[in-house]
């Protein structure tokens, strides 16, 4: 039941840090936004690890969280990038799906075939996750748009890779370090694409800066809570009900900014509670 808990509390965190992320970006720029944020979780990561005296995890850890700060960011940045070149109806939930999906594989083939429940319950997740992320477009319009597909599929490869390294970084019983090497990876990532791309440091809204504190605070939290729940039970059910993080972005955004939710993200929203009943059963 652990899992289930903390992989919802990953959601929650993550779904609200890609809300204030995105009232971050839409004053400073998305690249900036991210950079900044980043900056803030991993000095925040800092203070925890030193704090909580968690001990250095081995060297093999250290190469797989930064290698998942790496893929994670490599999925942001092509994500960005996918978004740039029109094809943003797309791109977010064919990335999503795919990145929900990847760990579910590896879950399947490392872990075995859970129960019946648990596999239902990964059905309607997926759904969900489609569903929430899409802006109505449907699946007719994705296959029509199948040559935009390649910058999304990667982009999505880039987060369940993420999962996947993550994982395995923490599955030495580590929390802290291993988000610190995974954000130091980011942020070093960000720097040189920023280099490279003459992206301006400059923040000229400085009222966006507590906004982008919370947002670098909120998806630090969606880290540490999907590394508990991967640590509590198994890869597939924390990464699926992690990955259900649209769900409370898109809440947010009708609460707050009045956006209306279509119909495909209601019943995306109802697919993921049922999801979510059908693995928390298993756990009772």
């Amino acid at each position: 039941m652990l899992s289930i808990i903390f992989g919802l509390l990953s959601a929650l965190s993550w779904g609200a840090g890609d809300f204030t992320g995105g009232l971050a970006s839409r004053r400073v720029g998305a690249i900036r936004a991210v950079f900044y944020a980043s900056v803030i979780g991993l000095m925040v990561a800092i203070g925890a690890a030193i704090v909580s005296r968690e001990p250095v995890p081995a060297i093999k850890a250290w190469g797989f969280a930064f290698s998942a700060g790496l893929f994670g960011c490599l999925g942001l940045i092509l994500l960005y990038a996918a978004m740039e070149r029109g094809a943003m109806s797309i791109a977010a939930p064919v990335s999503a799906l795919l990145a929900a999906a990847l760990p579910v594989l590896v879950g399947l083939a490392t872990e075995g075939l859970p129960d019946f429940l648990t596999v239902l319950g990964f059905g309607f997740a997926l759904l969900a996750v489609w569903l929430i992320s899409s802006d109505g477009s449907g699946l007719k319009e994705t296959l029509s748009h199948l040559s935009d597909l390649r910058l999304p599929l990667l982009a999505g490869l880039g987060f369940g890779g993420y999962f996947v390294l993550m994982h395995e970084a923490t599955s030495g019983g580590a929390t802290f370090w291993p988000m610190v090497l995974s954000r130091t990876a980011s942020v070093l990532m960000l720097l040189v694409y920023m280099l490279v791309t003459k992206t301006s440091f400059r923040i000229e809204d400085r009222s966006a800066l507590p906004v982008i504190g919370l947002n670098g605070v909120l998806d630090l939290c969606g880290n540490g809570f999907f590394i508990l729940a991967a640590q509590a039970g198994r890869l597939d059910v924390a990464s699926v009900l992690s990955s259900l993080y649209p769900g409370s972005t898109v809440v947010l955004a009708s609460v707050f900014l009045r956006e209306r939710l279509t119909r495909n993200q209601w019943i995306g929203i109802l697919s993921a509670l049922t999801a979510i009943a059908l693995m928390s059963k298993t756990s009772l």
